[in-house]
């Protein structure tokens, strides 16, 4: 009993943690794989006993564990290296390339029935380019997304009978965004089709986007440089605007011999609260008459909310080989539904009915609102995961794997600020038993450069802006068994 309050009191202090922890993903916003027993082995995980990690991949192999109980921690680290490129401009490379993320879980299992807790991360991007660089516009300040989900499971398992286990948990999850956004008068224009937008991007509309078009057709303003979306915690574990739902998984494992293993896994859509961040801004860097000539540029405070962003229903199956006392094999196939979720990013801005600034003040911008859509269009994700484990020794395991993934942005939709690209991944692994009780596990895996260009409209017309990315992730885990 003592043992499972130390356990329970570490869960609390770790989940304070890890509670608001930012994760940034290579399956599309998805980890290439949960815990480095799974990422040694090419994220694979649907049909073995992978620990806790468990809760985030197929809860029904919790079941697979011995009798007794298992303590996790584990640190994660994505190492994302971004670049973003157009033609006769310095090349804008992302400074956010390290991100450190805290995980555990808990499980007891006696008789047939185990059940547990953990936090986890879930996955989720991010950028920060400089302000001087072409992706701020011109408006001097630097551009940033940081985009984080994750999740706290209750899982529970049980075995039916010495072949079939199933099992299944209830996910509450969060998910929080800063963003700092510049788009060029071209850019911001397109979305407008009442000064002559062709919304080939997105669109904007409401009573704030009425009143500058009115002040372009009356001749107060003459030109837009850029316009900017700005809300921002400057938090590295926590955006300004989020929101909290709920979720849950299925899943099953049913042994066809004593060496092969088979398992499936549903894990539904969240349901999630709009995302909300007040003290937010939209400026505008505008021209003509009715800021005496200009340029000026009119900030606008008021109350953002990100529309119905949910994490999408994914569908697992998988196997595992025993192919000797030292040899496992394993293979997974997950197919993730960006499609139903990733159609478009969605904000609304509410002008605060008082309005510091002057201009904004001037133009009756106070108490106005902005329905702002961004096109995403993202494709469904098909993913592979090849990999095998071997015991050199009774307490020493070596692991290695594949994971291999289509993008699925469009490139016509790509945002520098959103390059969830990456494709493959190659991973190694280890293990080692200190004692019967005590381990370690890790993983480093590998996603190689991707590239894709898009276009950009500008003043003068397209303009091409080519992304790469490349990426370094790692995970260690400790594990106590009592």
């Amino acid at each position: 009993m003592e043992k499972r309050m130390t356990v329970a009191v570490l869960c609390f202090t770790i989940t304070l943690v890890a509670f608001s922890t930012a994760a940034f993903a290579t399956n599309g916003m998805d980890l290439e794989g949960y815990g480095p027993i799974a990422t040694g082995m090419g994220g694979a995980s649907m049909a073995y006993d992978n620990g806790t990690a468990a809760m985030m991949n197929n809860p029904a192999t919790l079941g697979l564990m011995p009798i007794g109980d298992r303590f996790d921690v584990a640190l994660g680290y994505l190492g994302p290296h971004i670049t973003a490129s157009t033609p006769g401009a310095p090349d804008a490379t992302s400074s956010a390339n390290a991100f450190f993320m805290p995980a555990l879980g808990w499980a007891t299992k006696s008789g047939a029935l185990t059940y547990g807790f953990g936090v986890f991360s879930q996955g989720g991007m991010g950028t920060k380019y400089d302000g001087n660089s072409f992706l701020a516009a011109g408006s001097g300040q630097e551009v940033k997304s940081q985009l984080g989900v994750g999740r706290a499971m209750i899982p529970v398992a049980y075995n039916v009978n010495d072949k079939l286990t199933i099992g299944g948990s209830l996910d509450f999850v969060w998910a929080s965004l800063d963003l700092k956004m510049a788009l060029n008068g071209a850019q911001f224009g397109d979305l407008v089709s009442a000064i002559g937008g062709r919304q080939t991007t997105g669109t904007a509309s409401g009573s704030l986007v009425n009143t500058l078009a009115g002040a372009f057709t009356s001749g107060a303003l003459t030109g837009l440089n850029w316009a900017r979306f700005d809300f921002n915690e400057d938090n590295p574990f926590e955006g300004a605007a989020r929101s909290y739902g709920y979720a849950a998984k299925i899943g099953g494992v049913y042994k066809v011999t004593d060496a092969l293993a088979l398992g499936a896994m549903y894990q539904s859509e969240t349901n999630l609260s709009d995302m909300e961040a007040d003290g937010a801004t939209v400026s505008m860097n505008v021209v003509g008459p009715g800021v005496g000539g200009g340029p000026a540029t009119i900030p606008v405070t008021g109350k953002i909310k990100v529309v119905d962003f949910q994490w999408p229903q994914t569908i697992g199956l998988g196997a595992a080989y025993q192919a000797s006392d030292k040899l496992m094999i394993v293979f997974d196939y997950k197919w993730i539904n960006w499609e139903t979720t990733m159609k478009n990013f969605k904000m609304t801005f509410t002008a605060d009915s008082t309005q510091a600034n002057p201009l904004a003040a001037g133009f009756g911008l106070g108490g106005q609102n902005i329905d702002a859509v961004l096109f995403q269009n993202w494709k469904n994700q098909n993913v592979f995961m090849l990999g095998a484990g071997y015991k050199v020794t009774d307490e020493f395991t070596v692991r290695a794997g594949v994971n291999i993934a289509n993008n699925p942005i469009p490139d016509q939709y790509l945002n520098p600020l959103f390059p969830a690209i990456e494709k493959d991944h190659y991973m190694i692994g280890a293990g080692y038993m200190f004692t019967k009780a005590s381990s370690i596990d890790a993983s480093f895996a590998y996603a190689p450069p991707v590239s894709v260009t898009t276009q950009v409209l500008t003043p003068g017309g397209p303009v091409p802006v080519t992304v790469s990315h490349f990426q370094t992730n790692a995970q260690v885990m400790y594990s106590y068994r009592f």
